[in-house]
């Protein structure tokens, strides 16, 4: 047994890297988040025109949006819709989720939602864990939280 696990580390030496790429690769997962909602459109024009998403996907009843960055995406599908399984048919019911953005310039983005006369739901903070943030809603009755994340000021 013990020449098993001296041959299994000198195999793990001879191929820098082998173990940490199987883990990457277990590892390796992307989250895409989905909500159904019938105002495909209205939500479509919301992601656009304020959070400056764009469009990865979109027929008549999806849309998949990515984040300006591309880092991240968003999904809409119609309820009820033929193609999908009764699971993902029942429309999302405008509580209990909420999405968090993170952006480098909290202060800039407010500043020019505001001008856009986008409603502002949470005014614009500075939190005691030292977050700055604020929140809009999307067409859905989906919570947007607009954060730059921040140590704690010592006062």
């Amino acid at each position: 047994m013990k020449n098993y696990v001296v041959l299994l580390g000198l195999l793990l030496m001879a191929l820098p890297g082998a173990a940490q790429q199987a883990t990457n690769k277990r590892a390796a997962m992307k989250l895409n988040a989905g909500i159904i909602t019938p105002r495909l459109q209205e939500t479509k024009a919301f992601y656009r025109n304020v959070l400056g998403f764009g469009t990865t996907f979109e027929n008549e009843f999806y849309l998949l949006m990515h984040t300006p960055n591309q880092q991240a995406e968003l999904s809409f599908l119609l309820p009820n819709h033929p193609s999908q399984q009764p699971l993902f048919h029942k429309p999302f019911t405008g509580q209990g989720m909420y999405l968090t953005i993170e952006v480098e310039d909290v202060d800039r983005l407010y500043q020019k939602l505001k001008q856009q006369d986008v409603p502002i739901k949470i005014e614009l903070r500075t939190e005691p864990w030292g977050d700055r943030h604020f929140a809009i809603e999307d067409p859905n009755g989906i919570g947007i939280d607009v954060v730059k994340y921040s140590a704690p000021q010592d006062k």
